[in-house]
């Protein structure tokens, strides 16, 4: 897509897409996504989005699904734990080789942002990406000061410079999906949304997207440049999107949810306990409280409940949860991120276990009665979550 083949009018020509995660290391500050509305709600996803994508298996390929306006395969992929938060940074190599492989398995949309690393998750994205640019969608974010004092950051004048080095790093003339990392509260959302609009006028940012962003201020920002799609945690172990009424807000005006940290930040692949030994100095997680020992070990009935359902549908826990996802709304694109091969085989295997409603009403009803251990991020990075009424 050449720049002049903007998002804003009638004309705008159907796009793939690329996925996303978060970060808050050190100073800086963390995490994105989004999430799903009441389970009472929940319906097997209709998969309304017949094209698939890629060499995959005749029943396993990806369909795609659409983000506003924006159409991206139904599993995305994140790529901040290849470049920082998870742990040390991977090989160069294999980040490029992990990203390439699930484009060639039928992913189309890749996530990332400035932050992470903070810059090198971008580069990594623009190298791997490079040879199928116009195949693929990106999305990215801005929102905090990388250069100055540590905090948000939002303005207008501020966005418009950290756009640049974003394409730079990305290797392209357009950002597809361009989120709000935080909301920063000094900002007027207005503001922000006439930056993003005047923007997408110049063909350098495609679609707006928020992230961690309340039903309020989504309504807000919509109201000066429609909102593509939100991002927020959301998983079957965090379910407050279900609560504060985003989900609501996105059924209404049509805009798409990017859940980030479908699997629990890794917890609900049921490869962590409380002998998991996290480093405090790579890994946001070890300061995360629901990652103590104390609660890993708590929140073990979630993963017992979730290996006893997915025994049931011939998968794995991670499936399952994917699968609870894809199956809330079809405008929710989960974008599971990882730096293995096989993690990659097994997140995109989700796209198979089909729950029925029968299933998902049992699966409810078990999950009601087990308690989540341990607030999900820590108390600076909540802070800058915009939670307002």
């Amino acid at each position: 897509m050449k720049k002049h083949e903007q998002a804003t009018d009638s004309t705008l020509p159907e796009r793939r897409a690329l996925g996303r995660r978060d970060f808050l290391a050190g100073s800086a500050l963390a995490g994105a996504a989004l999430a799903v509305g009441p389970w009472a709600c929940a319906t097997p996803s209709s998969h309304p989005q017949e094209k698939t994508h890629g060499p995959r298996g005749n029943e396993d390929k990806l369909k795609t699904r659409m983000l506003g306006r924006l159409e991206v395969s139904e599993l995305g992929h994140g790529c901040m734990s290849i470049s920082a938060n998870y742990g040390p940074p991977a090989d160069r190599s294999q980040g490029i080789q992990v990203i390439r492989s699930a484009h060639e398995k039928g992913v189309t949309f890749f996530d990332t942002a400035e932050v992470y690393g903070p810059y090198t998750s971008e580069d990594l994205v623009g190298e791997a990406l490079a040879p199928v640019r116009d195949q693929v969608v990106i999305a990215t974010k801005f929102g905090f000061n990388l250069e100055g004092p540590p905090g948000l950051n939002s303005r207008p004048e501020h966005i418009k410079k950290v756009v640049e080095g974003s394409l730079k790093r990305l290797r392209t003339d357009r950002i597809d999906l361009y989120y709000q990392h935080r909301v920063d509260p000094s900002v007027p959302i207005e503001d922000v949304a006439g930056a993003i609009k005047e923007l997408i006028a110049e063909g350098k940012v495609l679609h707006f997207g928020l992230s961690e962003a309340s039903a309020k201020t989504l309504r807000r920002a919509h109201a000066v440049q429609p909102v593509t799609a939100v991002q927020t945690e959301y998983s079957l172990m965090e379910r407050a999107p279900e609560r504060n009424g985003v989900l609501a807000v996105c059924e209404e005006l049509g805009i798409g949810f990017v859940p980030w940290g479908p699997l629990g930040m890794g917890y609900l692949s049921g490869t962590m306990n409380a002998q998991t030994g996290l480093d405090s100095k790579t890994d946001l997680r070890s300061g995360f409280d629901r990652f103590s020992p104390e609660n890993l070990a708590a929140n073990a009935p979630f993963v017992e409940l979730l290996k006893r359902f997915a025994i049931m549908k011939g998968a794995t826990p991670a499936q399952l949860s994917l699968a609870w996802l894809l199956a809330q709304k079809p405008w929710i694109v989960p974008i599971p991120g990882t730096r293995r091969l096989n993690h990659l085989e097994e997140n995109l295997g989700a796209v198979q276990v089909r729950l029925t409603p029968a299933e998902l009403a049992e699966l409810h009803a078990a999950l009601v009665k087990l308690e989540v251990h341990g607030g999900r991020m820590n108390e600076m990075q909540m802070r800058v979550v915009d939670e307002t009424e």
